[in-house]
C-alpha cells in the first residue's frame, strides 16, 4: 500500500432560509469568494455537530466518550471517588492538582465557585481520565517519576473526536494531537444577498381592545446551496487510534455524521433541517484535493442550483486529474444522471463501500510488513 490514503469528502446541501452560524452581530456568517459575497458556515460549528452526534453514538462505546472543558480537574476528581469509594473530596483534589502539576497543565481557581480549572478549554478522552485515575490511585506519591506515565496516558486512548480533531495544550506542547482530518467552511455555490425577517408577538392577555404587540424585532437569514468537504489523513487517523478496526468504524462514522448532520443555529426559527442532494467520496494515494473552484466563478440560474452545481462539481473533479492521480476509489450518492464513476444505492451503501475498500487497503499494508 502507499504511504498516503486521504479520503475526500464533497457534498452539495441546499439549505432554505435559515442562520445556522451567525456572527457576532447575529447575522449569517458570510464570505467573498470569486468577487461575491456567499453564505458561509465554520468547520467549527459543523465539527461540533459531528462531536455531539459522536456522543449520542456513545451509550455502549467508550471510545466514542469524551469532554472539551475547563473542568477536567473535577471530572478527574470524580473519577478518582468513582474508583476509590473511600478518598476524600479534599484528597481526591490534592491528588488532581499533582497529576497537573507533573503533567505541566496550569490550573486555576475560579473567583467565583473556587473550582480548579484550566486555562483553556482541554479535550480528554474517558478513557484517559480512567487511565490516569487509576494511576494516581495505584502510587504513593504523585512526582516527576510518574510524570512519564501520565503523559503517556494523555497521548493514549484517544477518542474519535480527539484522533479527528486533534488537541493543542499551550502549557504543553508535548501534550498536542496532530488532527488527522481537515474540515472546511462551508459556502455557498452561488451569490447571497441578506435578508431581515421583521417579527411581531402579540401579548394572549391583552383586552380585545388593546392594540399593539408586546415585543417586534428582525432577524437576518439567507438561503442557500452550500459546497462542503472534509478530508480524512487514514494513516494519521489509524497511528492516533492505535487499531485498526476502530479506524475503520471511525471512518464509517466521519462519513456518517458529516454527511447527516448540521449545525443546530436558529433551528426552532427556521426548521431548516435538510438532507444532501449529492455526495462524493474520493480515496487518493497523493493528496487531498478540495474541488471548491468548481464555483470561483458563481452559478447563476433562476430555476435553482443544485442540478448546476453538481455538473460544475462533476466537471471540476475531471478537470483536476490533469493536475492530481486519479483517485483509487469513488463512490457517489446522487439522483443526478451525470456521474462520474461508483454511484451507491443509499446512505449505508455509500459507507459501507469506502470502509470496505480501506479495510482492505490497511489489510494490504499488514500483509505487506
Amino acid at each position: 500500500m502507499n504511504k498516503n490514503l486521504y479520503m475526500d469528502i464533497n457534498v452539495l446541501q441546499t439549505v432554505p432560509s435559515s442562520n445556522i452560524n451567525r456572527d457576532d452581530t447575529g447575522s449569517p456568517k458570510t464570505a467573498i469568494y470569486g468577487g461575491v459575497t456567499r453564505s458561509r458556515v465554520s468547520s467549527q460549528s459543523w465539527k461540533r455537530a459531528m462531536r455531539l452526534a459522536f456522543k449520542q453514538d456513545s451509550e455502549n462505546e467508550e471510545w466514542l466518550k469524551s469532554y472539551r472543558t475547563l473542568k477536567t480537574a473535577s471530572l478527574l476528581a470524580n473519577k478518582l471517588q468513582e474508583l476509590d469509594s473511600n478518598l476524600s473530596e479534599e484528597d481526591a483534589l490534592k491528588k488532581v492538582e499533582e497529576v497537573f502539576k507533573v503533567a505541566g497543565i496550569k490550573l486555576k481557581k475560579d473567583k467565583k465557585t473556587g473550582e480548579m480549572l484550566t486555562g483553556a478549554l482541554l479535550l480528554v478522552s474517558e478513557g484517559q481520565l480512567e487511565k490516569i485515575a487509576k494511576l494516581a490511585l495505584s502510587v504513593d506519591q504523585i512526582d516527576k517519576n510518574t510524570a512519564k506515565e501520565i503523559k503517556k496516558n494523555l497521548m493514549e486512548d484517544q477518542s474519535l473526536d480527539l484522533a479527528l480533531f486533534g488537541r493543542m495544550v499551550a502549557d504543553n506542547p508535548e501534550l498536542n494531537v496532530d488532527a488527522s482530518s481537515q474540515v472546511a467552511h462551508a459556502i455557498s455555490t452561488h451569490e447571497v444577498t441578506p435578508e431581515f425577517d421583521y417579527y411581531t408577538a402579540v401579548d394572549d392577555a391583552n383586552a380585545k381592545s388593546q392594540t399593539g404587540s408586546a415585543m417586534l424585532g428582525t432577524i437576518e437569514y439567507n438561503s442557500s446551496t452550500l459546497y462542503r468537504y472534509a478530508n480524512v489523513n487514514i494513516l494519521d487517523l489509524l497511528h492516533n487510534l492505535g487499531n485498526k478496526d476502530l479506524t475503520i468504524e471511525g471512518i464509517k462514522l466521519f462519513i456518517k455524521e458529516f454527511v447527516l448532520t448540521m449545525p443546530t443555529g436558529k433551528e426552532n426559527t427556521f426548521a431548516n433541517k435538510t438532507l444532501p442532494q449529492y455526495v462524493m467520496i474520493n480515496v487518493r494515494t497523493d493528496t487531498p484535493v478540495n474541488l471548491v473552484s468548481a464555483f470561483e466563478t458563481p452559478v447563476r440560474s433562476e430555476g435553482g442550483y443544485v442540478d448546476k452545481s453538481i455538473n460544475r462539481l462533476e466537471d471540476e473533479y475531471k478537470n483536476s486529474l490533469k493536475f492530481v492521480d486519479k483517485p483509487v476509489f469513488n463512490v457517489e450518492l446522487t439522483n443526478s444522471e451525470n456521474i462520474v464513476d461508483n454511484q451507491a444505492e443509499n446512505i449505508d451503501d455509500l459507507i459501507n463501500q469506502t470502509a470496505e475498500f480501506v479495510k482492505q487497503e490497511l489489510e494490504n499494508e499488514d500483509s505487506n510488513d
